[in-house]
């Protein structure tokens, strides 16, 4: 499904607000709060940091102390894993109105993965300890986050799966894929990633070279199925990439 734009205006007027000025309507119909009324929302608000992350700079790091937990407002994710080789993989994307950095769902006390803003992004976020109050009091607000969670186990299972099993031009056609339907927005050229991405990023999101991505789009632009430039990526031909990521070994 294509990302909706119009998820909430509300969202947009965050990147100017202060904490006093951000309204229930923020959280209203995000899956986690769409059970609550507006005292319990504004109860969540005020317990709240609001903050802007810079593109590329991370809002936490693999391995570090959990100490907050976070929801999305504006802006994208990527979470990203370090292999044991020391290698970075991006192993899934986070979009607004999603909670991330929830390591108390896990029972753990460290990030499993940094979060690091593909685009400007921001977030709030509470700290740790209330995690256990949250999903105690607030109806709905556990089952939907442990739902997110299995979700999201799943997409890494899936990337996992691929990277090992998978040919290289099935893995970055199925990469695009996921990016589209994430985030995807209609232009009039087809189908663009709505934030942010270099062909570095899709080396790192499907386990491949820089060169071996770089000849891969080249390739489906000349073909008219992408068009490739510096940090945008635009699906013209999205049947075409659905054949190539289903293509047999």
């Amino acid at each position: 499904m294509l990302y909706d734009r119009g998820l909430d205006f509300a969202l947009k007027q965050t990147r100017d607000a202060k904490m006093a000025k951000l309204d229930e309507s923020l959280l209203t119909g995000l899956p986690p709060f769409s059970l609550l009324d507006r005292s319990q929302i504004r109860e969540i608000l005020d317990a709240a940091v609001s903050r802007r992350y810079e593109e590329g700079t991370p809002i936490f790091n693999e391995g570090h102390g959990a100490d907050r937990f976070f929801l999305l407002l504006d802006g994208y994710l990527r979470v990203v894993r370090t292999t044991p080789g020391g290698d970075q993989i991006i192993v899934l994307h986070i979009s607004p109105g999603q909670l991330f950095g929830i390591a108390p769902a896990l029972q753990r006390d460290t990030y499993p993965a940094s979060a690091i803003p593909a685009a400007e992004s921001i977030a709030l976020s509470w700290p740790v300890h209330l995690w256990q109050d949250f999903t105690a009091r607030y109806p709905g607000f556990a089952t939907e986050s442990y739902k997110t969670l299995g979700q999201r186990l799943g997409q890494i299972q899936e990337t996992l799966t691929e990277m090992a099993t998978q040919a290289v031009e099935k893995r970055v056609a199925s990469a695009l894929l996921r990016m589209v339907n994430q985030s995807g927005r209609k232009t009039e050229a087809g189908i663009e990633i709505a934030f942010p991405v270099t062909r570095q990023n899709i080396s790192d999101m499907t386990g491949t070279t820089l060169h071996t991505v770089s000849r891969l789009l080249s390739a489906w632009q000349r073909e008219g199925i992408v068009e490739s430039t510096r940090k945008h990526v635009t699906v013209i031909d999205p049947h075409a990439l659905v054949l190539l990521s289903e293509a047999l070994p």
